[in-house]
C-alpha cells in the first residue's frame, strides 16, 4: 500500500502530463502483480470495491475524537479523506506491517456488509498517514488526482513500447488485476484472448472548433454531419452476443432491449442513441429529456418502451462482421455503414445524413439554423480519416451551436475536491420568480467550472464573507435584490423537469463570467428560461 500511496502523493503535486506519465511508467515497472493491476484499475475507474459511505467514516473518527474538533479540522482541510488520514489516532501500541495494495483490495472485495466497518477501522489503525489517505480515496470511489483512464493506458503503452490503440482494443475485454495484460506487455505471454467477442472498442472523439482552426483547411477535404442531442453509443454484435455501450464503455443493454434485440447484422457501429422516430419511419426525433426517461435503468417495462421508443442513428462502423475496418478511410466506411443500416429494422436504425456545404461560411449558416431542434451542432470529418481511438486533433471536429446564457444569483456553495478542497468552488444558482410574498429566488442549476483561478478566489472570498446559514458542508449565501453575487451562466440546452423545484433542468451549465457590474435584482427570471424551452 505504501508504494501506491507514494504514487498518489506525487501525482497530486505533479502538474505536467509528461511528468505524470514518467511516474506511472516507473510504478508499473517496479510494482508486482496484482498490486499494479489494482492500481491501474483504481486510476482507470474500473476497480469495484465495497463503497464506504462518508457517514460511516465520520462515525468511526468520532469514536476517537471530539466532534467539534473534527468539524473544525474538516472545515480547515476541506477534504474528508485527507482530514481523517491526518487526525486518525490508532489505538494500537506498536506499529503493524503495512499491507500491500493487492491484500487490501482482496480483503475489501471478500467482506459482507456486516464486516466492512470493522475492516475499515482495522486498516486505518495499521496504515500510516499517506496509506490512510490512499485507502480512503479508494473506498470512497474518487481519486481526483488529475490522471485519466487514457493517460494510464498511455503509460502502459510507453512502458512496453506498444501502440496505445492496441491496449484500447483489449481494454474492455479484460478485468482487474490485468495480469494477462501485463504479461503480454512484458513479453512473457501471448496477446490476451478476450472473454466475449461483443466487447467495447474505444470511440473516436472530435475536437471542438477553436479560433482559426478552420481557416487553413479546405472544405472540400471534409464531410459534415448533424450532431444530435442524445448519447453517444456503440452497438456490438458477434456470434449471437449483443451489447450496447455508452461512450465510456458502460453496458446499457438492459435499458434498451428494443434496440439491442433489433441488431440483426454482425459488427460494431458507432452512433447516437435517441428517442422518437427514425428518419426512415417518418416520425419526429424527440428531446433529450424524453431519452432521460430510459437512461440509468436496470430493467425497462413494455409500456415505457412504447411511450419512449429508442433508436440508434448511425455515425460510423468499426467492424463489418469480423472484419476490422477502422483503418479504412471515412468514405469507404460510410459505404459499408450504409449497407448495414439498409438491412436493419427501419424503426430502430437510421443513418446520420450528410450535410451539404461548399464553404465554412455556408456550414456556419446551416449550423446556426438547423432543420431540427434536437440538433446541437455539426460534426466535421476528413474524407480520408481513419477511425482512431481517443481525441486526436485534425481528423474530426465538432462545431456546436452557441451556448445559451442567463444571469443568475449565487444561492449555495460547497467546497471542491482535490486541489480545490480548500476553496468553495461548487455553486448552486437561481433566478427570480413570483411568489406569494413577492419575487423569490428559485434554484435552476449547479456549476463548478468555467471560471479562472483568479475568479475562483473572488468567489471563495464572497462565500466566506456572506454565509447566512449552513447545511452540513453546504453554505447558504446572502441573496437579496440589493445584496448578492450575479454570475453569467452558459449552458447547452434546457428542458422541463419534474425532479427540480423550478420545473426546468439545464444541460452542462458552467459559469461563463462574473457579473460584478450587475445587481441581483437585475438577474433573469424563471419565465425567461421557460420561454427558451418553447
Amino acid at each position: 500500500m505504501k508504494a501506491f500511496a507514494d504514487l498518489l502523493d506525487r501525482l497530486v503535486f505533479t502538474p505536467g502530463r509528461t511528468a505524470k506519465l514518467t511516474l506511472l511508467v516507473d510504478y508499473f515497472r517496479r510494482s508486482p502483480d496484482p498490486d499494479r493491476g489494482y492500481a491501474l484499475a483504481a486510476l482507470a475507474g474500473t476497480l469495484e470495491l465495497h463503497t464506504v459511505k462518508p457517514m460511516m467514516l465520520r462515525n468511526l473518527v468520532l469514536e476517537r475524537m471530539d466532534e467539534a474538533l473534527f468539524r473544525y479540522s474538516y472545515d480547515y482541510v476541506g477534504d474528508l479523506a485527507e482530514t481523517i488520514a491526518l487526525v486518525w489516532n490508532g489505538d494500537h501500541e506498536e506499529e503493524r506491517p503495512q499491507p500491500r495494495l493487492g491484500e487490501v483490495v482482496q480483503l475489501m472485495q471478500s467482506l459482507d456488509r456486516t464486516e466492512v466497518r470493522k475492516a475499515v477501522r482495522d486498516l486505518l489503525d495499521c496504515l500510516d498517514t499517506s496509506g490512510r489517505f490512499a485507502f480512503l480515496k479508494l473506498v470512497t470511489g474518487g481519486l481526483r488526482i488529475g490522471v485519466s483512464a487514457r493517460l494510464a493506458k498511455q503509460a502502459l503503452a510507453d512502458m512496453a513500447g506498444k501502440d496505445v490503440a492496441e491496449i484500447e482494443t483489449l481494454w474492455h475485454g479484460l478485468a482487474p488485476p490485468y495480469e494477462s495484460l501485463f504479461a503480454w506487455l512484458e513479453g512473457r505471454q501471448e496477446r490476451p484472448v478476450l472473454a466475449t467477442p461483443a466487447i467495447f472498442h474505444s470511440v473516436m472523439l472530435a475536437t471542438p472548433v477553436g479560433e482559426g482552426d478552420l481557416d487553413t483547411l479546405d472544405p472540400s477535404d471534409f464531410a459534415a454531419e448533424w450532431k444530435w442531442d442524445g448519447i453517444r453509443v456503440q452497438l456490438s454484435h458477434f456470434h449471437g452476443q449483443r451489447r450496447l455501450y455508452s461512450r465510456s464503455g458502460d453496458d446499457i443493454s438492459a435499458a434498451f432491449p428494443d434496440v439491442v434485440d433489433s441488431a440483426l447484422f454482425e459488427g460494431v457501429i458507432d452512433g447516437e442513441l435517441l428517442v422518437g422516430g427514425t428518419s426512415r419511419s417518418g416520425e419526429p426525433t424527440r428531446t433529450f429529456s424524453d431519452l432521460q426517461q430510459r437512461l440509468n435503468r436496470k430493467t425497462v417495462s413494455s409500456s415505457l418502451m412504447q411511450d419512449y421508443p429508442a433508436f440508434l442513428r448511425a455515425y460510423d462502423v468499426l467492424f463489418e462482421g469480423k472484419e476490422d475496418v477502422r483503418r479504412e478511410v471515412f468514405l469507404a466506411r460510410r459505404e459499408r455503414l450504409t449497407r448495414l443500416i439498409d438491412q436493419a429494422p427501419e424503426e430502430r436504425f437510421d443513418l446520420s445524413p450528410i450535410v451539404p456545404f461548399c464553404s465554412w461560411e455556408e456550414l456556419e449558416r446551416r449550423r446556426r439554423n438547423p432543420p431540427d431542434p434536437v440538433i446541437e451542432g455539426v460534426m466535421i470529418k476528413r474524407l480520408d480519416s481513419t477511425y482512431q481511438a481517443g481525441r486526436v486533433k485534425g481528423p474530426w471536429f465538432k462545431w456546436k451551436r452557441e451556448p445559451l446564457n442567463v444571469d443568475a444569483v449565487l444561492m449555495y456553495a460547497q467546497r471542491g475536491h482535490g486541489k480545490r478542497s480548500s476553496y468553495y468552488s461548487d455553486f448552486t444558482f437561481g433566478v427570480w420568480t413570483a411568489g406569494e410574498d413577492g419575487d423569490t429566488l428559485v434554484p435552476v442549476g449547479k456549476a463548478y467550472f468555467g471560471f479562472t483561478d483568479a475568479e475562483l478566489e473572488v468567489l471563495d472570498r464572497y462565500v466566506r464573507h456572506n454565509t447566512v446559514d449552513r447545511f452540513g458542508p453546504v453554505r447558504a449565501l446572502r441573496a437579496e435584490p440589493d445584496h448578492g453575487f450575479v454570475v453569467e451562466v452558459a449552458f447547452e440546452g434546457i428542458n422541463r423537469s419534474t425532479r427540480h423545484k423550478s420545473g426546468v433542468a439545464m444541460r452542462f451549465p458552467r459559469i461563463a463570467r462574473l457579473r460584478t457590474d450587475k445587481m441581483p435584482r437585475d438577474a433573469d427570471r424563471l419565465e425567461t428560461l421557460v420561454r427558451l424551452i418553447g
